[in-house]
């Protein structure tokens, strides 16, 4: 499950930010619950899953060297975190990693995460993300700019470059509001739909200048925010 989780966020995390605490995750224990988070000032993902015995609320950010070590040694079987001061204490299969923490007020989380966006548009996984990889061949090598635009019964996704040269690709959505363009960082939105192996994907936006919301049906527990681009 911890890995599960991990692996759902990482992605997400900052490179040598100057913010240095956005350069790692943050792990929040509260009662049943364990959130992980991850962001770079530009998207964010949340995963979540449920313990087996409640806990004091705790919230650690591991450095990013810490959580893909994390991600490559993790197997079956159970492990005990051990949260201090300034460490954490991973315990499993007869390992034990110790980390130091990094130290910083991590982002409100919550309040990054929209709430109540009037359209939602549900579509295809794998259509989605082969048609923007065909898209992202003609995207800016500079700005990896692409414009989607979702209509009732569709969703465009159209990209263009400096040489003049043009992709359009439209797939079949379901929604039934109104028309809305919005630009994206392509590399955003391959990033979330390649890490997962869910069937659908869920789109819920405001209009053209706010924060989108992606989520799965079929994955409780999972958000992803994505802040649009002006192209």
């Amino acid at each position: 499950m911890l890995k599960a989780l991990i692996e759902q966020v990482e992605f997400a995390m900052a490179v040598h930010d100057i913010r240095y605490f956005l350069n790692g995750v943050l792990f929040v224990a509260d009662g049943k619950r364990l959130t992980l988070v991850a962001t770079d000032g530009n998207r964010l993902a949340l995963a979540q899953a449920d313990l087996a015995v409640a806990v004091p609320k705790q919230a650690v950010i591991l450095p990013r060297k810490t959580v893909h070590e994390l991600q490559r040694l993790l197997h079956d079987g159970n492990v005990e975190i051990r949260f201090a001061a300034t460490q954490a204490r991973f315990s499993f299969d007869g390992t034990e990693l110790v980390t130091k923490l990094i130290e910083g007020r991590f982002p409100d989380y919550n309040r990054v995460i929209p709430k109540g966006h009037r359209h939602v548009v549900t579509l295809g996984r794998a259509p989605f993300l082969a048609g923007l990889q065909r898209a992202s061949i003609l995207t800016s090598e500079k700005f990896k700019g692409v414009r989607v635009t979702v209509a009732p019964g569709a969703l465009r996704i159209a990209s263009s470059n400096a040489a003049h040269e043009e992709a359009d690709e439209d797939l079949e959505a379901d929604y039934g509001g109104d028309s809305i363009e919005i630009g994206f960082n392509i590399t955003y939105l391959l990033d979330v739909l390649a890490n997962t192996n869910v069937d659908r994907v869920q789109m819920e936006l405001q209009d053209a200048h706010s924060s989108v919301l992606f989520t799965f049906p079929d994955r409780t527990g999972f958000k992803y925010v994505v802040s649009p681009m002006r192209l």
